[in-house]
């Protein structure tokens, strides 16, 4: 039988999803990408770690700490010399510096109202964060990369102590890192005091205390609210935002700081109003006293670069005395360290010194005034072809202070430039006589106030030399007083004297003991000045200054002591703490005994009495000592001399030698009394101090021997220990002289003549000088140079005298009136 199927035949069937297959390359990518996720998540990790550990211990080893009293020790600072007034209070003068003007100011004397200025305007939360404000480098890095990076005032004074200001991630990286390392290692005040004084403030200006001066010509301490945002303001853009050339721009990120100051609590309402609407008033000159000048300080410069870049400081107000000051101190510093030139002279301008001087500030006023008018100078066209005569002075206490100095006659000249007083040595004429030949003679007994000398030159080959002025050369029985030929200045004396000690025992007491510097001591040279010419008539080969010539004749006013010279008290480092160097405290030298000084000092009064070289120039209501110098031709004048008080050399002439124009009498000495006739008009009196072991006693005039019952007397000063013996018949006996006879007598007296001929001339003249026992010198020829003071003639000594109870008597002096024989040179030793 047959089986029946449905009528489709269909069956039932099962769906089966087909699935997709991966592609084996993109396993590979996926694969490697998550590989590489992986690596630089642990290596991120890794760096991060290592990172933050790296940055944890930088910041918390000391030894990564900057050491800001270091950086404060080596940064270039402004130097600054200080006087005294008549107060005694501290008076600033002068600053030196290179192209960065720093002075320091402590914290303490910075004003609230600066430090509230710098800190509302530039980092708000500076006492909040620990020397990164996170948030503020985050948004700074934000919105400008490292363009902007909103650094703290620690930041800034890394970057202010590192120099390094550069745009990168690494510079940043450590920027943050020293900040947060100092402000563990360092208060909060001493990064603010360090910042203030960092600061560049534009115009050469670092710190706040300089810009206080230069913008408003203000101590720091004097400036208000207004006056501080207006510094503070500067600090973003130093050129663009100069309040004295930019006002608007630094106006309006003023307005913006003293808003910033009123929001944050530092200022009142009332005080902030105050503030805004305050009228700036600048120091429009853009400076107290500022000599900048672009100066590498780590470079080695030559003297001539030295000069150029003085020269740019032209413009300074500097005086002759500072000039002085800052030579001195380079000096000192070269001697005291053993430094170079170039070594003494950066630490002046760049060591931050404080150079305390001794000027006395009225005495150099009163002195620059008669200077700076050509007060008592002739009315004279001053042309580059034909200058005006110049002059120089240099005014000393008794124990080695300079308290004046002015170093040319008119309009300063340069910063450092030429000064006379100091720099330029010229021909001291009759003026070394008190020095060189009477007081060594004095002091070794050779000679004392009456002793007779023949007035008549030296043996000189077949001549003698040298004569007095107008070729007057005396006579063989020509015999004056040591007073007379030093009142008068006599020429033919001092030479019979130097004669007597020999020149070596004049020299070394110029060069030894009084310290010149300017005389030619090589025995070997042709200009060796232990020579007739220099010792006994002042024809040196090269000169002297002012400035040497006060100092040695310090000795006829204190009692015989030298003095080194000295223009500041002390020298420090910034803060004062180190004394670098000191002067005035030294006892000084008793270069010739208390008893020589006072005979010499009554030698020297007598040259400012009745008629002699100086008796017009004596300082009005003061005893005077003096000497008069004058040279060949009238090329140079001279005027030594002091009062109780203060000792003072002037120097008049051309400063190309040549004859005096337009004067009478000694314009020097005319100079020297217009000043100290002045410095002395509110002294009170005063005596010079008294001179133990000197004795007045009277002389014969004749034999110049103390005189008897039956002699012409006048009075005299010795020492004790030296009195000449008494007089024998008046006649000369112990004389001193050349080629004469042993015993002079007195043709107008009677009396028995000695023939003793061991203390005679004879006897005396034929024993070796000192100067024929040790080594020969230019005696035996006839220096080519005279320089005399101006006598017309030598008259003969009275024979009458005045009572032993007047003052001591010049015998028939002769005005001073110019002079006329050649000088050994002409030569003048110039400064700069």
């Amino acid at each position: 039988m047959a089986i029946k199927r449905s009528g489709n035949g269909a069956q039932s069937t099962k769906k089966v999803k087909k699935q997709r297959k991966e592609h084996p390359v993109l396993r590979v990518i996926l694969g490697t990408l998550f590989t590489f996720f992986a690596i630089g998540a642990i290596c991120g990790t890794v760096a991060c770690t290592y990172v933050y550990n790296f940055a944890v211990d930088y910041i918390a080893d000391e030894e990564n700490a900057m050491d800001l009293e270091e950086y404060k020790a080596n940064q270039a600072q402004t130097s600054i010399i200080y006087a005294y007034d008549q107060d005694k209070q501290l008076v600033e003068l002068l600053r030196l510096h290179g192209e960065e003007n720093r002075v320091w100011v402590d914290y303490e004397d910075i004003p609230q109202t600066m430090i509230d200025a710098f800190r509302d305007l530039e980092d708000k939360r500076f006492y909040e964060h620990q020397g990164v404000d996170w948030t503020r480098t985050i948004l700074g890095v934000v919105k400008s990369g490292f363009e902007q990076g909103g650094s703290t005032i620690t930041q800034q004074l890394i970057k202010n102590l590192t120099g390094e200001n550069g745009r990168t991630v690494s510079r940043k990286f450590y920027e943050i890192l020293n900040a947060l390392n100092l402000e563990q290692n360092y208060h909060k005040k001493t990064i603010m005091e360090f910042y203030l004084n960092t600061a560049y403030l534009g115009n050469g200006c670092y710190g706040v205390k300089t810009a206080a001066e230069f913008y408003f010509g203000k101590d720091v301490a004097d400036l208000n609210a207004a006056e501080c945002a207006t510094i503070a303001s500067i600090t973003q853009a130093p050129g663009a935002l100069d309040p004295i050339t930019n006002f608007e721009d630094n106006h309006e990120r003023q307005q913006y700081a003293l808003r910033c100051m009123f929001e944050q609590g530092s200022l009142t309402e009332d005080e902030y109003n105050e503030a805004k609407s305050f009228e700036l008033v600048f120091n429009k000159d853009g400076k107290v006293e500022d000599n900048s000048s672009e100066i590498d300080e780590n470079k080695e410069y030559s003297d001539a670069e030295i000069e150029e870049i003085e020269k740019d400081k032209e413009e300074i107000e500097s005086s002759y005395y500072t000039d002085f000051v800052i030579d001195n101190v380079i000096e000192d510093l070269m001697r005291e360290y053993d430094l170079t030139y170039n070594e003494a002279w950066k630490k002046v301008f760049f060591g931050g010194l404080r150079i305390y001087s001794a000027v006395d500030m009225e005495i150099q006023e009163k002195a620059e005034y008669v200077y700076e008018n050509r007060t008592v100078f002739p009315n004279e066209e001053d042309t580059e072809e034909n200058p005006a005569v110049q002059s120089a002075i240099t005014i000393m206490d008794y124990n080695g202070r300079v308290v004046a100095m002015v170093g040319g006659a008119g309009e300063k000249g340069p910063f450092r430039g030429l000064n006379r007083a100091s720099q330029s040595a010229r021909q001291p004429g009759s003026s070394i006589k008190p020095i060189s030949v009477y007081a060594p003679g004095i002091d070794n007994d050779v000679i004392t106030w009456s002793t007779k000398v023949q007035n008549y030159g030296i043996k000189m080959g077949s001549s003698r030399w040298p004569t007095n002025y107008g070729g007057n050369a005396g006579s063989a029985n020509s015999f004056v007083t040591v007073q007379y030929a030093l009142q008068v200045s006599l020429n033919t004396v001092p030479a019979q004297i130097a004669r007597k000690m020999g020149l070596e025992t004049c020299f070394d007491f110029l060069v030894d003991d009084l310290k010149f510097t300017t005389f030619v001591e090589d025995e070997t040279s042709d200009y060796y000045d232990a020579n007739y010419s220099t010792i006994a008539v002042g024809g040196c080969s090269e000169g002297v200054t002012t400035l040497e010539m006060a100092a040695a004749f310090q000795m006829f006013g204190n009692n015989g002591y030298y003095f080194r010279p000295y223009a500041y008290y002390k020298v420090t480092n910034n803060d004062g703490t180190e004394v670098l160097l000191k002067s005035g405290d030294d006892s000084g030298d008793q270069v010739i005994s208390e008893s020589s000084a006072g005979v010499m000092r009554n030698l020297l009064k007598t040259v400012t009495q009745g008629g002699g070289t100086g008796a017009s120039y004596g300082v009005k209501g003061f005893q005077t000592f003096a000497k008069t110098g004058t040279t060949s031709d009238d090329k140079d004048r001279w005027f030594v001399a002091g009062t109780p008080y203060y000792v003072a050399a002037v120097w008049y002439g051309y400063d190309q030698p040549k004859k005096i124009r337009n004067v009478s009498g000694n314009p020097a000495g005319r100079i020297f009394k217009e000043i100290m006739d002045d410095v002395h008009e509110d002294l009170d009196d005063l005596d010079f101090p008294k001179a133990n072991g000197v004795v007045a006693r009277s002389y014969c005039t004749i034999s110049g021997d103390i005189a008897n019952a039956g002699c012409p007397k006048a009075t005299g000063y010795y020492k004790s220990s030296n009195v000449p013996n008494r007089c024998r018949s008046c006649s000369i006996i112990n004389g001193i002289g050349q080629g004469i006879p042993s015993v002079i007598p007195n043709t107008s007296t009677t009396g028995t003549s000695t023939t003793d001929t061991s203390n005679s001339l004879a006897g005396l003249l034929n024993k070796p000088t000192q100067a024929a026992t040790t080594k020969p010198t230019q005696a035996t020829q006839k220096p080519t140079t005279v320089v005399t003071e101006p006598v017309t003639q030598a008259p003969p000594e009275p024979t009458q005298a005045p009572a032993p109870t007047t003052p001591p008597v010049t015998e028939a002096p002769q005005p001073d009136m110019g002079q006329g024989i050649a000088a050994q040179t002409e030569r003048m030793i110039k400064g700069k």
